[in-house]
């Protein structure tokens, strides 16, 4: 069987959302809806995916080069929708057509839908499903044979009659097309109806009336045609596609402590044995591998942790963990930080754009920024590199087994070489040798008597100021 073209409907402007965001454009799990229907399709094994925009083509730069698109210039309705990608439908083989508001639809039921209509040598085959609520769904009505004769569109009053509104079949708008079949019948539709819309729905009886067969596909999960039209709608469709992503990687071997505290993006790799722990967020194209422990409380967004590391109460964005590294509490790694293995950033510690090489260290209250650390150095409590002039950033190049020691300033551009030290509360602001002591800071100086004079000065500036003489 060739594999389908399949045709995404998405040129609604999707008005409840109640949004400068295109409908589509909202994102589930990380993901555009839109994105939820191009990759089910490709993952479907589409032989090519064709999706109809608005005007102006709001979805195109959120797509792949190799998805086709065309426009609907006015919104006449879902047939006038189909009728806009004409000329890119094939003449021959199968059409599968999704409205690409339901973005719970699988690969695997796109899929099955086009394989169902193949066995089947219908002209066409609609998804439909039952529900309990089908109002403002369009109605299956069935031929005496079991097949569609018809589908009932109940979007305004005097669509339907009275025992039309009774049936709970719905029509999911999902559709398997015969492209031979197709191309004539959408010639046919017409919009005399309430909305002066094109139907797409109007097709099927077309199709029957031509003596061709119309075939139901009932969708085998009803949660895959929840239809998002509101904000409300897409926090229900988010929970769903969130319980799926978290019960997929726990089939995988990872350890969920808590599913119900716990964000996982669509998109995020999980190695096994890996372990998150409650209130933790997992983001963007994150990746973590093997036995490595996230959490709790930790947000990483587009982060890549290594295996068997840990990051405890922690930010993590556009950064690398190595291995065995550990991160927090309360740590902030800010995009372009790699830590290499066994490496630490400790608590309240802020790294951007920095190199920390293995088994470094970078325990507690420190801010380090544009710099190079090389292997097994150990930067002291509240060392900071100032990076900034005011007009331009600079880097900090520290070397291996680099001792730095608590309250220490990094003036850079500076470089401390392997072996080097710093004396607590220096502010450096010159190179120091390999090996070599850097101090930076004055004397200390013990002035006799001091707190006798301050309460000397204080009696003759307030005399009788309660406290005066403490």
């Amino acid at each position: 069987m060739n594999a389908p073209v399949v045709v995404i409907l998405a040129a609604g402007h999707g008005t409840r959302m109640r949004s400068r965001t295109p409908k589509l454009l909202h994102t589930i799990c990380g993901r555009t809806m839109i994105g939820w229907i191009v990759g089910a399709a490709r993952a479907a094994g589409a032989g090519g995916v064709i999706v109809v925009d608005a005007p102006g083509e709001p979805l195109r730069s959120h797509l792949d080069a190799d998805v086709r698109v065309t426009v609907q210039p006015e919104p006449d309705g879902t047939g006038g929708a189909l009728r806009a990608a004409l000329p890119a439908l094939p003449d021959q083989g199968t059409v599968i057509v999704i409205n690409a508001d339901v973005p719970l639809l699988s690969a695997g039921t796109i899929r099955a839908l086009g394989e169902s209509h193949a066995r089947s040598g219908a002209a066409a085959t609609v998804a439909t499903s039952c529900v309990d609520d089908a109002a403002g769904w369009g109605r299956i009505v069935r031929a005496a044979d079991g097949g569609i004769e018809r589908i009932v569109e109940t979007r305004a009053p005097g669509d339907a009659t009275p025992a039309e509104l009774e049936i709970t079949e719905v029509n999911t708008g999902i559709y398997g097309f015969s492209a031979a079949a197709l191309k004539p019948a959408l010639a046919q539709l017409r919009n005399d109806n309430v909305q002066r819309e094109y139907y797409l729905t109007d097709v099927a009886a077309i199709i029957c009336a031509a003596g061709q067969r119309v075939e139901a596909f009932e969708l085998p999960d009803a949660t895959e045609s929840f239809n998002v039209n509101d904000r409300a709608q897409l926090a229900r469709a988010t929970a769903v596609a969130q319980r799926r992503i978290l019960e997929r990687h726990m089939l995988a071997g990872v350890t969920i402590v808590n599913p119900e505290t716990t964000v996982i993006d669509a998109d995020v790799s999980l190695g096994q044995d890996v372990r998150v722990e409650p209130g933790s967020a997992l983001r963007g194209s994150t990746r973590v591998g093997a036995g490595s422990v996230i959490g709790p409380h930790s947000t990483l967004i587009d982060a890549v942790v290594g295996a068997d590391a840990q990051v405890l109460h922690s930010y993590v964005v556009g950064a690398v963990v190595g291995d065995r590294a550990s991160v927090g509490p309360f740590a902030s790694l800010r995009p372009g930080t790699v830590l290499h293995a066994d490496a630490k950033a400790g608590t309240f510690v802020e790294i951007k754009n920095s190199e920390v090489g293995e088994r470094s260290k970078v325990p507690h209250l420190s801010y380090i920024g544009d710099a190079t650390i090389g292997e097994a150095t150990n930067i002291g409590a509240s060392t900071i590199t100032a990076n900034y002039d005011g007009a331009a950033k600079h880097r900090t190049t520290i070397g291996s087994r680099v001792r730095t020691g608590v309250d220490t300033t990094l003036m850079a551009p500076v470089t401390l070489a392997d072996d080097a030290y710093t004396g607590a509360g220096s502010v450096i602001t010159r190179d120091i040798p390999p090996g070599a002591l850097g101090v930076a800071r004055e004397r200390q100086r013990n002035i006799e008597g001091y707190a006798e004079r301050v309460r000397e000065r204080r009696q003759r500036e307030a005399p009788g100021t309660p406290g005066a003489e403490a």
